[in-house]
């Protein structure tokens, strides 16, 4: 047999699935491979969506089109905003959700997205020809032939798993993992390497003692991912739980490690640091006796319950042991074992910022085979190469987005210019815009951008310009609106700010770290009044209009700067250099600036001066030669 698509996408994870919903609606005839139909965007490790950076990804891949937010909309059972006590540059929305609708939420947008069709199936090999793809053929002997491939395989390349000194090939628990694909991509010249990932063990429920652990309730507010989701929670919210660990339970831990995978040699890949598991915590700090413990529901009725923080791939037996030193664990029962999983991933350093391969022609790569780790990060991922690979079938311009525009942008900067050597996860520290990449203005920052595109449609394209005009309008009125002391001191004295002595603007007194639209509008009818009338056009929708407006009015000063600082950077932007230069010739380069110029080949200064190992002193030879 012998098929014929624009688009092909391998691997139904979130990059997948992202990759192939933004390629179709843009038009592609696409088709998506995937191993099993009934796992498509399994959230393999814990069932939760968003966290710090995460959830500003989320809002972004909402903002230019993606589904994840409103799959995650449609199936969370608990929400937050973490790092409330914080600024809004770090407030990251995040969303535990039932694993099981999860999935199916996401298997009804695909069969339901025009030019999209499903196969079931393993990818054996690639189809080059003259440096470029030109389609694949599955482990049944289907040959597909297509213009463009997308490849986002996860931990399934040559996937091992590790229990103890035991060892089961396999892409998750009781999956297959992908064969002979690696080689086929590797025998082109492209480089890959090895990376470990883990899991908890997932607890019954009816064998916890709830009363020996710290509730953790969600929040019930506006919030949400996606910004055409104007519903309540759907499902049941639940709680999740805290407790720690016990200098007993370490004890246990401690007697297992020499038949630990990662401490007898058994794993040698490069594992998460900041997902460390449970045996890593206690080698690494052994003064420490206790580590927290979050225990979160799987699924709005199921009894399956996921122990985040106790990520292990110790023996069962010691895993099973050290969580009964827990009291509240003391007659736990376990649905499995945690276990770690080690897979091929390829060197990011070979793709350009659209993800295509600068080896392979219209082949792109996307998810954890980059060496990242998330489900945000590879979807992420996934919508940029769906839509290049569109491109790239049907002619327009590259689609990138800047560091100072989108976590996409420093995500995919940070891969194909620093590369990786651990697996990749996504923190605000690493952008250094953070003011400017916010979860509030996500859509502000990319819708336009999603409509020209042709991802975003023209109702969310009006919507988010009505709400526009009503932040705009509450902005106005903050600016010029006088306050007069008498109508607005009592408000002041009872939230503990001083009382005024004469009038000024709304605005001045907003400036002040105990006010806010909320605790201090409701004392002006001449508000409430502009409230009704701005916000008319989108009902339902009055929270998140104020929350936008006070966050432009408290932080304006911040922005403007950062945002200036961003303009003048990115003039080294608009300096190409790739094609001028034969690095390996410039002696008045370093040794090491010569050879990751050559390896990286990076497009403009601003991504030269950004790879690990090329000095300001490097940037400053290659301006005077750019004429600069």
């Amino acid at each position: 047999m012998d098929f014929k698509y624009d688009v092909i996408v391998i691997g139904a994870g979130h990059a997948g699935c992202e990759a192939a919903v933004a390629a179709a609606n843009l038009g592609s005839k696409t088709c998506l491979i995937t191993m099993d139909m009934n796992k498509i965007a399994q959230i393999s490790c814990n069932p939760a969506v968003g966290g710090i950076a995460k959830g500003q990804i989320v809002r972004e891949i909402d903002a230019l089109g993606g589904q994840m937010g409103l799959v995650t909309d449609q199936t969370a059972i608990q929400f937050r905003i973490l790092n409330r006590s914080k600024g809004p540059a770090m407030w990251s929305p995040r969303a535990q959700c039932d694993r099981e609708k999860f999935i199916w939420a996401w298997r009804e947008k695909l069969d339901h997205t025009p030019n999209l069709h499903i196969w079931q199936d393993t990818v054996r090999e690639l189809l080059v020809e003259n440096g470029e793809v030109v389609g694949l053929i599955t482990l049944w002997g289907v040959t597909f032939h297509a213009k463009c491939v997308i490849m986002t395989a996860g931990t399934f390349l040559n996937g091992l798993m590790h229990i103890g000194r035991n060892q089961l090939p396999g892409g998750r628990m009781a999956e297959p993992a992908s064969y002979h694909l690696t080689e086929s991509i590797a025998r082109h010249g492209i480089t890959y390497g090895r990376m470990k990932t883990g899991t908890p063990a997932r607890v019954d429920k009816r064998s916890v003692n709830f009363d020996l652990m710290e509730n953790q309730a969600g929040e019930i507010d506006f919030h949400k991912f996606s910004f055409m989701n104007n519903k309540v929670r759907q499902l049941k919210q639940l709680d999740c739980w805290t407790c720690y660990t016990t200098e007993e339970s370490h004890q246990v831990l401690r007697s297992g490690l020499a038949d630990s995978p990662m401490y007898n040699g058994q794993i040698t890949s490069i594992g998460p640091r900041y997902c460390p598991s449970v045996e890593t915590k206690i080698v690494t700090f052994p003064d420490k006796n206790q580590h927290q413990l979050f225990l979160e529901p799987e699924g709005e009725t199921t009894n399956e319950l996921y122990l985040n923080g106790f990520s292990s791939s110790l023996p069962m037996d010691i895993q099973i042991a050290a969580l009964k030193k827990i009291p509240a664990f003391k007659d736990l029962v376990l649905y499995r074992p945690g276990y770690a999983i080690e897979y091929d991933y390829f060197d990011p350093t070979q793709l350009t910022h659209t993800l295509e391969s600068k080896i392979i022609k219209n082949l792109f790569f996307a998810g954890q085979m980059n060496g990242t780790t998330g489900y945000e990060e590879a979807g992420g991922q996934g919508l940029v190469a769906g839509v290049n690979a569109h491109i790239n079938c049907h002619g327009g311009q590259p689609f990138t987005l800047a560091r100072d525009e989108a976590y996409i942008g420093v995500l995919i900067d940070d891969l194909v210019i620093k590369g990786v050597d651990e697996p990749y996860r996504m923190f605000t520290s690493r952008a250094e815009y953070r003011i400017l990449l916010r979860m509030d203005d996500a859509d502000v920052r990319l819708t336009e951008r999603a409509y020209q595109l042709g991802l975003a449609t023209r109702e969310r394209y009006d919507l988010l310009k009505t709400k526009q005009e009503a932040v705009e309008q509450i902005i106005a009125f903050a600016q010029n609106y006088s306050m007069k002391p008498d109508l607005i001191n009592g408000a002041l004295e009872q939230i503990g700010t001083t009382p005024l002595r004469q009038g000024c603007k709304l605005i001045e007194i907003l400036n002040r770290p105990q006010v806010t639209f909320d605790n201090i509008t409701k004392h002006i009818p001449a508000f409430q009044e502009l409230l009704a009338k701005a916000t008319s056009a989108t009902p339902g929708r009055e929270e998140e209009v104020l929350e936008a407006a006070e966050i432009l009015l408290k932080y304006q000063g911040y922005i403007d700067r950062e945002r200036m600082i961003a303009e003048k950077l990115a003039r080294l932007e608009s300096i190409k250099i790739r094609g001028k230069f034969n690095y390996s010739s410039l002696q008045s380069l370093s040794i090491e600036a010569r050879q990751k110029l050559t390896q990286i080949d990076p497009e403009t200064i601003a991504q030269a001066s950004r790879i690990p190992g090329v000095s300001p002193s490097d940037i400053n030879v290659l301006l005077v030669l750019c004429g600069r």
